[in-house]
């Protein structure tokens, strides 16, 4: 049994390995140690997480899926989240949250019996703790998305200001030949942002 520590943030300028060290001292309280950590800088809205597929791949059955919180593994919808728990059961991976004490226990190698009635305690907890974070998810887009409208609608909403000195750097990394992926693990920027740089930049290379 191998455990996998997965550790995820939304955004490129959130610290993915905030976790750590939480992940780190529940291992050796348990008498546990992570073989691998896998690390990645994504929506836990988004099925399309690279890190956490390259996870279940290099499982092995009975191997252990490690994370902080249940919404680190799944703010996804109904239908992601089944489509995800259906390649981490094919897996036979175990997941251990530590916000679900009720998972704790699979860390553990117990008899046939406890195991199941573990699995099948902790299955149910962790549906529902998967449906938490995704109405938390959407709870926090209304409420965004109210108070930009209700910022509009009294003329107080300016949008985020660009910040010019990171564009400007993003453009320069494109001109000298850098990656995509090196431009957005340097700067931190989107690939939506970037991609409108680059068709600017193209434009201006265009017009000159």
């Amino acid at each position: 049994m191998f455990i996998r520590a997965y550790l995820r943030a939304s955004t490129h300028q959130q610290d993915a390995l905030r976790a750590r060290g939480a992940l780190d001292a529940f291992a050796k309280e348990h008498g546990l140690r992570i073989a691998a950590r896998y690390v990645e800088n994504e929506s836990g809205a988004k099925l399309d997480r690279p890190e956490l597929f390259r996870l279940l791949a290099d499982c092995e059955p009975g191997d252990v899926l490690l994370v902080e919180q249940v919404d680190r593994l799944s703010r996804l919808s109904a239908p992601d989240w089944s489509k995800l728990r259906s390649e981490i059961d094919a897996k036979q991976v175990r997941v251990v949250a530590l916000d679900l004490p009720t998972s704790w226990g699979l860390a553990a190698t117990p008899d046939d019996f406890t195991a199941r009635m573990f699995a099948a305690v902790n299955n149910m907890m962790l549906d529902v703790l998967a449906a938490v974070a995704r109405k938390d998810y959407e709870d926090r887009r209304r409420r965004q998305a109210e108070g930009t409208a209700r910022a509009k609608a009294e003329g107080l909403y300016r949008g985020r200001p660009e910040n010019k000195t990171r564009n400007t750097a993003i453009a320069a990394m494109l001109r000298d030949g850098h990656s995509w992926r090196q431009i957005m693990d340097g700067t931190g920027c989107s690939r939506t942002l970037l991609a409108k740089i680059a068709r600017e930049l193209k434009a201006n290379e265009t017009a000159g």
